[in-house]
């Protein structure tokens, strides 16, 4: 198992693939060059179980406090988002004051950003059922009953054992992309065109 999987950690989970007409290699190689050129790198999602200020930056800023890192661990899936890209050219912590993004980074069909450093494949088991949900209306909810059907996406503490059950079986997913997430953690976008 990764050393990120330790009782304790925070990571936010999150299924890959095609997006906004771009193949997942072509997304990476963009964003490695973005955090190569910028610092950092934004990666574009939407959906509101990684909602920015109701999850995801709360999850973060209790992490932070802790001295501790989050992660963003992803799981490589088929994926068919065909949407016409539109580059985000503001982006808000809040959703009330907006700042431009660099010209160097582009954000692609995405209604929110999470802000990442140090892209990487790394490999390793994430056993959901050792994991649960920390923050918003699930708080508490075991990782395993809570990422499935629609929810693609989740703010997850790492449990120090696996919960038994003998109602279902338990879910390994397998992480094929590692990233660091950095302050403010998730932000708002939007393309000032429109």
């Amino acid at each position: 198992m990764s050393n990120i999987i330790k009782p304790g950690a925070g990571i936010l989970f999150m299924k890959v693939g095609v997006h906004a007409q771009e193949e997942l290699d072509d997304i990476i190689a963009r964003k490695s060059k973005e955090i190569e050129d910028t610092g950092y790198g934004m990666w574009g999602y939407g959906g509101n179980t990684c909602h920015p200020t109701t999850m995801v930056q709360p999850f973060a800023d209790e992490y932070e406090k802790r001295g501790d890192t989050i992660h963003l661990v992803m799981e490589e899936i088929e994926s068919n988002h065909r949407a016409a890209p539109s580059r985000a050219t503001e982006c808000s912590m809040n959703g009330i004051d907006w700042e431009l993004i660099p010209e160097t980074i582009n954000v692609l069909g995405s209604k929110y950003a999470l802000l990442i450093e140090e892209l990487r494949r790394e490999t390793f088991v994430l056993p959901l059922d050792q994991t649960r949900v920390p923050v918003g209306r699930s708080s508490g909810k075991l990782g395993a009953r809570y990422v499935q059907g629609r929810v693609d996406k989740a703010c997850l503490e790492v449990l120090e054992h696996p919960e038994l059950s003998n109602v279902y079986e338990p879910r390994n997913i397998r992480v094929g992309l590692v990233a660091k997430l950095r302050k403010p953690y998730a932000v708002f976008l939007k393309d000032r065109g429109k």
